[in-house]
Parts: C-alpha cells; sequence; structure tokens
C-alpha cells in the first residue's frame, strides 16, 4: 500500500507541475516557434521536461531513505543532476556543443564510475583487455545515449512513450520498484505532450531521461537482471535510427551540430502521418522487439541471429521511409 500511495503522489506531482510549468511559459513566452526545421506548427510552450526531473529526485530520494534503493544506483543517478543543470541553462540561452559535450562526459563518468564500472560478457575464446577496451565505449555510449534521445524528442508524446514502454519491460523482467517511479514521472508529463502536444519537455527533460535509462541499463547488467545486450536491444527503435542518420549525414560531409529533419521518424511525418499514428507504430514495433528479446532470453544459441535480425528489420524500416521521403545531401 505505501508504495502504491508514493506512486500515485509522484504521478499526481508530476502532472501537477507539468500544468503549473506551462502556465508559466506560456506568461513568460517561454515558447517553442516553428521554423523549416520544426515538426509542429503551433507555437508550444518549453521546459516540461522539469517536471519530470523535480518528480524524478523527488522519488529517488523518498526510495533511498525508505531503503527501497541501493546506494550506489541512487547516487549514481543523483550525479544526473548536473546534467540537468547544464540542458536548462542550454534550454534557456544556449551552450556552444563542446561545452555541452564536455559536462555530458563528466556525467557519465561520474556515473560509470559510482557504478562500479561494467560487469564482463560471458564471451568465450576471447581474451583482452577487459577495462581498457570496453570501458571508454560503454562511456562513449553513454553520452550518444543522452545525445540521441534528445535527437529523437521531435514528435509529440514519441521520446516519452518510448522511455516508458523501456521501463515497462525492464520493471516486467526484473521487478525492480525504481522503474514504477520513472513511469509514474513520465506519465504525469505525457499527459499534456501526448499529440496534439500541450508542451514539450525540451533538452532538459530529453537528455535526462537519456541519462536515467542507459544508468539503469548499467546498473540492471551489473546485478545480473537484465542483460545489457538485452537493454540495447529494447533500445533499437531510437539508437539505430540516431545513428544511422547521423553517419549517412557524416557520409555526405553535412556539419553535424547544425539541426535537420533526416531522421526517419521525422521524414515519416514529412510524408503524411500524423504524430499520433507515429506513435503508434513505435508502440508495434516495441512488440516485435520485445518479443524477439523474450525468444532472446530463453534459447541461447539464437541470441546473435536474434540480434542480426533486429538490425535488419529497423534496416528494412529505414529504406521503407526512404522510398517515401529520400534522405537528401543539404
Amino acid at each position: 500500500m505505501k508504495i502504491i500511495l508514493i506512486i500515485s503522489g509522484l504521478f499526481i506531482l508530476s502532472f501537477s507541475l507539468t500544468a503549473l510549468i506551462r502556465f508559466i511559459a506560456l506568461k513568460r513566452k517561454v515558447i517553442s516557434i516553428p521554423n523549416e526545421r520544426s515538426l509542429h506548427v503551433i507555437p508550444t510552450p518549453l521546459g516540461g521536461g522539469l517536471a519530470i526531473i523535480i518528480t524524478w529526485y523527488s522519488g529517488i530520494t523518498i526510495f533511498y531513505f525508505l531503503k527501497l534503493i541501493s546506494t550506489d544506483l541512487y547516487f549514481a543517478l543523483l550525479s544526473g543532476f548536473l546534467l540537468a543543470l547544464i540542458s536548462l541553462i542550454d534550454d534557456m540561452r544556449g551552450l556552444k556543443p563542446f561545452i555541452r559535450l564536455c559536462f555530458q562526459f563528466i556525467t557519465a563518468i561520474t556515473a560509470f564510475l559510482i557504478l562500479g564500472g561494467l560487469r564482463r560478457f560471458v564471451i568465450s575464446g576471447f581474451d583482452f583487455n577487459y577495462n581498457l577496451i570496453i570501458y571508454p565505449l560503454v562511456i562513449v555510449g553513454m553520452v550518444w545515449f543522452i545525445n540521441l534521445f534528445n535527437f529523437m524528442d521531435g514528435v509529440d508524446g514519441f521520446a516519452s512513450l518510448e522511455a516508458l514502454i523501456i521501463c515497462l519491460v525492464i520493471y516486467y523482467l526484473s521487478g525492480d520498484l525504481i522503474n514504477l517511479v520513472l513511469i509514474a514521472c513520465i506519465s504525469g508529463f505525457l499527459y499534456w505532450n501526448w499529440p496534439k502536444a500541450k508542451i514539450f519537455m525540451g533538452d532538459v527533460g530529453s537528455t535526462q531521461l537519456g541519462f536515467i535509462l542507459v544508468v539503469l541499463g548499467i546498473y540492471f547488467h551489473n546485478t545480473f537482471r537484465f542483460s545489457v545486450l538485452n537493454w540495447i536491444m529494447l533500445s533499437s527503435p531510437f539508437w539505430f535510427d540516431a545513428t544511422l542518420t547521423l553517419f549517412r549525414r557524416w557520409r555526405n560531409s553535412e556539419k553535424l551540430s547544425v539541426a535537420h529533419k533526416k531522421h526517419a521518424y521525422q521524414r515519416i511525418v514529412q510524408a503524411g502521418f500524423s504524430h499520433l499514428k507515429v506513435n503508434i507504430w513505435l508502440i508495434i514495433i516495441n512488440l516485435f522487439v520485445v518479443i524477439i528479446i523474450l525468444i532472446y532470453r530463453e534459447i541461447k544459441f539464437l541470441q546473435v541471429p536474434l540480434f542480426v535480425l533486429t538490425l535488419i528489420f529497423f534496416y528494412m524500416l529505414t529504406r521503407y521511409v526512404d522510398k517515401k521521403v529520400p534522405f537528401r545531401k543539404d
């Protein structure tokens, strides 16, 4: 009963704070104005991610004092406060990409060290210096996930929905209550962000969600409850689109720091899909991925083939989008 009351309270807090922030943003004219690179046509208040952040840190602190969250996970997640602060400043005044990147690396390294690194994978037949090879790759991957979650926040409810699905699956497979905290925080905001969105989360929300999810992925891997390989598959609807798009823009010699509308999810909207339809397809795609993960966890010798199958599936989806709206060089 106590847990139900806490989670319900966090949902109400997130919902109420989002409404309050929307009111203040409208009054202070903190609004996203549509431009040629936007997927929305109506000026929309910004800063809704603050509601998620305030509720999230309140929730995990309550859990910490009730001894419902481990000390290392709590402080690893708490290190994300620096990221939230920098992202908020970036939302309000703008920061150079290099400055943002430096603080993202500081946050990622701090969280990674608090978690004690990454538990070794069981890979027979390979003998290599795990720390020197894997650790730097994981830290770069953490920073990339923080950024790509921001890049993928361009359709109403899209990033919130993906984070919600990831948390639901991890909760089902791990049983850890910390996932319910994040679900409550996201759900209260998602009501206001669902198509047609009444408020956007901004960088302060999207980067924080990316950070939280990647920290949870490492933590559950280290505690043997949810392999990071499963987490990579579960988050593949986002990282595949973002990574392939970045690679294609780099191959075209485009300036990577310049905003664009070339992600597959953005181009499918340009092809005529509504924001709601894109979200429905995201749910369907995630259902496919979850089925693959469940098979992956039960039949070990199919792990590599299923992972490859997942990548082929996303590549075919991208090629379908290419036919609708070609990926053109700027």
